[in-house]
C-alpha cells in the first residue's frame, strides 16, 4: 500500500493500524473508525460515511495484501456498528466486499470475513432481507468449508440469519425460490445439510407458504433423501413429512399435477427409503387428488406394478404400492366409457399434459425395479420437461378428467409380456384389464386385438392363479355386449368400426389349423345373448394354442376348459369347439382334443347340467348339440361310442362297435357258426402258450345262444325304448363316422409309408 496516498478522512494512525499484522492493533483502529463514523452520523454527513466505506472496501478489504484485507473487514464491521439502524442505507456497500473475501484462499481471512458479516447482519437485522439471496449464496459456500473454524463461524451467522427470517414478515420467497431450486441439487454433504435446514425453517414460518413452490424443489428433496449421511437423510425425512402434513391440511391449494411425475420417477428408484417415501406420497396424492391423477395412470402403474411382486424384505413398499394400485383402480368408473367430447381450443390449452410437469434432470431413473417397460409406453413415463403447468389445478377443477386408455393398456401389455415379472404383478395386471373391460368396455374393445395374443400366451403361465385371472379377462372379452359386431362403441374415426369388430387370428403356429370359418361354419356356431362376435374367434385361437403347445393341452387343457365352462356357457363352448374341430386338418390333434373334451364332458362336475341335457334328446336343441358333438367326436372312435352311451343311444352304439373290428362278428353266433368252429380248431392246433391262453379267453366271451334273439327283439320293440331319437338320422351319422375313420387311416398309412390296400377296420 502506498504510504503517501491520502486516505482521508481516515487518519494515518488508523491506516497504519489497519495494515498491521497484529489483530489487537487492527482492533484499536476499528474502534477509532467506529468513533469517526458515529460523528459523521451525528452530523448527518452521508458523503463522508460513503467515503469511509468506499475506502475500507477498495483500498483495504479488496487489497492484495492479506493484513490490509483483514483490516478492511474489521473496519467495515466497525462502520456498521457505528451506523446502527442507519446501516440499512449502506448495506450493499458493506456486504459486497465482505462476501468477496468468502472466496479467499486464506482460511483465517475467510473466518474474519464471516465474523465481519455477522456483525453487519446483527446490526441491520431485517434490513438485510433485500440482500438475502447474496447472503444465502455466500453462506452455502461456507457451509462446506474445510476449515472447522470457518465452518463454526458460518453456523453462527446462519443461525442469526434464520432468526431474522423467522421473525420477519417481509421475506421475498418468490425471489429466493430460483436460488433454492438451483442449490438443492448440490452433491456436497454439508451444502445439502445447509439447504435442508433452511427449508425446515421456511416451512415452520406461518407467513411463508412454501407449499406453493413445492413442485420446484420436490425432486431435489428426494435426491437429498438418498444421501449417504444418516443425519441428512433423517433431516430430509422430517422436511418431507412436514410438507406432507401441509398437503393433507390444505389439499385444495396443492399442485398435484406438477408433482405427479416427480413421484413416478422416485417410486422407481433402487433406494428403499426414497422409494417408500415416494410411494407414500403417491398414495396420499391418489386419495387426496382423486380423478385428477387419472391422466398420470400409465406412469403410476409403471412405478407401482413391479413393487407388488416384492418379497418380505420390501414388505412396507409392497403394502403401500398395493394401496396405490387399489386406490387408482377405484378412480376408473363407467363414466370414463363415455365418448370423448371435443373441447374448445382455449380449454385444450389448459388441459394437463403428464409429460410436461417435471424438471428435467440428469440421471433420471428410466425404469422401475427390474424395469420392464419401454419409455415410450404411456403418458408421463420417464419423459419430463422444465415447464410448469401453473394452471392445471384450476383447469381440472373446471372440467371433468378424461381417461385415455392408450398409455394404460400399453403399460399393462408390457408388464404382462415380461416373463421376468413377478406373479403378483401379473395378477394385478390381469385384474386391471378385467376392471377396465367391466368399467370401460367400449373403449377397451379398441385394444382387444393387441391384447388378445398375450392373453392367450398367459394361459401357459406356471401359476394357476394367473391362469384363472387370465381366463376371467378372456371370458369377459368373449361375453361382453360391447364386443358385438353391430356395436362399434365410440370410434375415434370412420375406420375404427372395422378394426374394432374383427379380431385377426394369429398367423404363428400351424397355418392349416382352423382356417377362418366359412359362412356355413358361423351358422353352426352358437349364438346366445351371453356371447359376442369375439367368442367364436376366442375358441379358434384357444384351439390353435392347444395345437401349437401340446404340453399346455396335456397339463392345463382340462383345467382351462372347465374354468371356461364356469365363466361362460358350457353348451356354447362345446358346440363351437366341436364345430371348429370338424374342419381341423391335423387329424391327430383333432383326435387328442376330442378325447380331452369327452373326458371333461363325462367326468367334470362343471358339466353336470350339460350331461343331463344330452341324456334327454327330446328337444331340438339337445338333438342339434348331440349331432354337432358326434360329427367331431368321430375323430376318436372310443369317444364316439362313449357319447352314444352318455346320450343313451344304445342301438347306435351297437352299430358303431360292429364297425370297429371284425372280431365282433363273434357276437353274431347264428350267422357265423363256422367262424367259431374254425377258431376252436385253431385253438387245438396251438401249443400251450400265451397265444393259446389269449384265444381261449377270447372264445369264452362268445355269447350264449339266447342272445341270438336280440336282433329280432330290437326290431319288434319301439325305438323310443332303445335310447335312439327318432328325429336324428343315424344312418347319416354312421356314414360320417366311416368317412372320418377312413381319413384317419389314410393319414396313418401315409405317415408309415405303406402303400398297400387300406383296411377299413379300426382296431381298438
Amino acid at each position: 500500500m502506498n504510504p503517501e496516498k491520502d486516505f482521508a478522512p481516515l487518519t494515518p494512525n488508523i491506516v497504519r493500524a489497519l495494515n498491521d499484522k497484529l489483530y489487537e492493533k487492527r482492533k484499536v483502529a476499528a474502534l477509532e473508525i467506529e468513533k469517526l463514523v458515529r460523528d459523521f452520523v451525528a452530523q448527518n454527513n452521508t458523503l463522508q460515511i460513503k467515503h469511509v466505506i468506499q475506502t475500507l472496501s477498495q483500498e483495504f478489504a479488496l487489497s492484495q495484501h492479506p493484513h490490509s484485507r483483514k483490516g478492511g473487514l474489521i473496519g467495515l464491521a466497525a462502520c456498521s456498528i457505528a451506523l446502527g439502524k442507519d446501516s440499512g442505507l449502506y448495506l450493499k456497500e458493506l456486504i459486497e466486499p465482505v462476501l468477496t473475501c468468502f472466496n479467499d484462499a486464506d482460511s483465517r481471512l475467510r473466518y474474519y470475513a464471516c465474523e465481519a458479516l455477522y456483525n453487519i447482519v446483527k446490526v441491520a437485522r431485517g434490513a438485510v432481507l433485500p440482500h438475502f439471496n447474496v447472503l444465502f449464496d455466500g453462506l452455502s459456500k461456507l457451509a462446506a468449508d474445510p476449515d472447522p473454524n470457518v465452518k463454526s463461524g458460518s453456523e453462527l451467522l446462519d443461525r442469526l440469519l434464520k432468526d431474522i427470517v423467522t421473525e420477519s414478515s417481509k421475506f421475498d420467497l418468490v425471489g429466493f425460490i430460483p436460488l433454492l431450486r438451483e442449490r438443492i441439487y448440490s452433491n456436497n454433504q454439508y451444502a445439502r445439510q445447509f439447504i435442508i435446514s433452511w427449508i425446515l425453517v421456511l416451512v415452520s414460518v406461518p407467513d411463508i407458504n412454501l407449499l406453493d413452490y413445492l413442485p420446484e424443489i420436490l425432486d431435489g428433496l428426494f435426491q437429498i433423501l438418498g444421501d449417504n449421511g444418516k443425519e441428512i437423510r433423517k433431516m430430509c425425512e422430517v422436511v418431507l413429512g412436514e410438507f406432507l402434513k401441509e398437503i393433507k391440511k390444505n389439499p385444495s391449494s396443492v399442485k398435484f399435477a406438477e408433482m405427479a411425475n416427480i413421484l413416478v420417477i422416485h417410486c422407481q428408484t433402487t433406494d428403499d427409503l426414497i422409494q417408500l417415501t415416494a410411494m407414500c406420497w403417491m398414495r396420499e396424492f391418489i386419495q387426496l387428488a382423486g380423478r385428477a391423477m387419472l391422466p398420470y395412470s400409465s406412469g403410476i402403474l409403471t412405478a407401482v406394478l413391479p413393487c407388488l411382486a416384492y418379497d418380505d424384505r420390501k414388505k412396507s413398499i409392497k403394502e403401500v404400492a398395493n394401496v396405490c394400485n387399489q386406490s387408482l383402480m377405484k378412480l376408473v368408473t363407467p363414466e370414463d366409457d363415455e365418448p370423448d367430447e371435443p373441447k374448445p381450443v382455449a380449454q385444450k390449452q389448459t388441459e394437463p399434459n403428464p409429460e410436461d410437469s417435471l424438471p428435467k434432470q440428469e440421471g433420471a431413473a428410466s425404469g422401475g425395479p427390474g424395469g420392464s417397460c419401454d419409455s415410450s409406453f404411456g403418458s408421463g413415463i420417464n419423459v419430463f420437461t422444465s415447464a410448469r403447468l401453473a394452471s392445471f389445478t384450476r383447469a381440472t377443477d373446471r372440467a371433468p378428467v378424461t381417461l385415455h386408455l392408450d398409455g394404460i393398456v400399453q403399460v399393462l401389455n408390457c408388464h404382462l409380456s415380461d416373463t421376468a415379472i413377478g406373479m403378483m404383478t401379473r395378477i394385478a395386471v390381469l385384474k386391471w384389464l378385467y376392471h377396465l373391460y367391466i368399467k370401460t368396455p367400449r373403449k377397451m374393445f379398441r385394444h382387444t386385438d393387441s391384447l388378445f395374443p398375450i392373453l392367450l400366451q398367459t394361459l401357459s403361465d406356471e401359476s394357476d392363479e394367473v391362469v384363472l385371472k387370465d381366463l376371467e379377462v378372456l371370458a369377459e372379452i368373449a361375453s361382453s355386449p360391447a364386443g358385438q359386431t353391430d356395436d362399434p362403441g365410440a370410434p375415434d374415426g370412420p375406420d375404427l368400426r372395422v378394426h374394432h369388430s374383427e379380431l385377426q387370428v394369429p398367423t404363428s403356429g400351424r397355418a392349416n389349423l382352423l382356417n377362418p370359418p366359412s359362412t356355413k361354419g358361423l351358422e353352426c356356431s352358437p349364438s346366445t345373448p351371453t356371447m359376442n362376435s369375439y367368442f367364436y374367434k376366442f375358441m379358434i385361437n384357444l384351439l390353435q394354442t392347444f395345437s401349437s403347445e401340446r404340453k399346455l393341452l396335456e397339463a392345463r387343457g382340462p383345467f382351462i376348459i372347465r374354468q371356461l365352462c364356469l365363466l361362460l356357457n358350457a353348451e356354447n363352448i362345446f358346440h363351437s369347439m366341436a364345430d371348429i374341430l370338424l374342419r381341423e386338418e391335423d387329424l391327430k390333434f383333432a383326435s387328442t382334443m376330442v378325447h380331452t373334451l369327452n373326458t371333461i364332458l363325462l367326468t367334470s362336475t362343471e358339466l353336470f347340467q350339460l350331461r343331463n341335457q344330452l341324456k334327454d334328446l327330446r328337444t331340438l336343441e339337445s338333438q342339434n348339440l348331440f349331432c354337432c358333438l358326434y360329427r367331431s367326436w368321430c375323430h376318436n372312435p372310443v369317444t364316439t361310442v362313449s357319447l352314444c352311451f352318455l346320450t343313451q343311444n344304445y342301438r347306435h352304439a351297437y352299430d358303431l362297435i360292429q364297425k370297429l373290428d371284425l372280431r365282433l362278428q363273434l357276437l353274431d353266433v347264428k350267422n357265423n357258426p363256422y367262424l367259431i368252429k374254425a377258431l376252436y380248431g385253431l385253438l387245438m392246433l396251438l401249443p400251450q402258450s400265451s397265444a393259446f391262453q389269449l384265444l381261449s379267453h377270447r372264445l369264452q366271451c362268445v355269447p350264449n345262444p339266447e342272445l341270438l334273439q336280440t336282433e329280432d327283439c330290437l326290431k319288434a320293440a319301439p325305438k323310443s325304448q332303445k335310447g335312439d331319437s327318432p328325429s336324428i338320422d343315424y344312418t347319416e351319422l354312421l356314414q360320417h363316422f366311416e368317412k372320418v375313420q377312413k381319413q384317419h387311416l389314410e393319414v396313418r398309412h401315409q405317415r408309415s409309408g405303406r402303400g398297400d390296400h387300406l383296411d377299413r377296420r379300426v382296431v381298438l
